[in-house]
């Protein structure tokens, strides 16, 4: 489980992503890169660390299923992931 704080972080970082998208795809679009750098670091979506849904894990991230490795496997051993079975050859 991630620390409280970082997932608030997250969540306050993709709404300044969507808050600026508009404004910063115009100024990309003029080229104007002096006004892009006056904005906020934090509205760019290249800073936004893909996190687990469920409980904010940053790494072992799975993008299709948007949860982390361990969750992956666990919701799937429970059969709770549609579509997921364990392999067996």
């Amino acid at each position: 489980m991630a620390k409280k704080s970082k997932i608030a972080k997250a969540e306050k970082q993709k709404k300044l992503i969507a808050k600026y998208a508009v404004l910063r795809r115009e100024l990309k679009a003029k080229g104007d890169y002096e006004a892009l750098r006056k904005l906020p670091k934090d509205s760019n979506p290249n800073r936004l660390r893909n996190r687990d849904h469920l409980d904010g894990r940053p790494r072992g991230y799975m993008r299709k299923f948007d949860m982390s490795r361990l969750n992956f496997r666990k919701y799937a051993h429970l059969g709770q992931i549609p579509g997921v079975h364990k392999a067996s050859w």
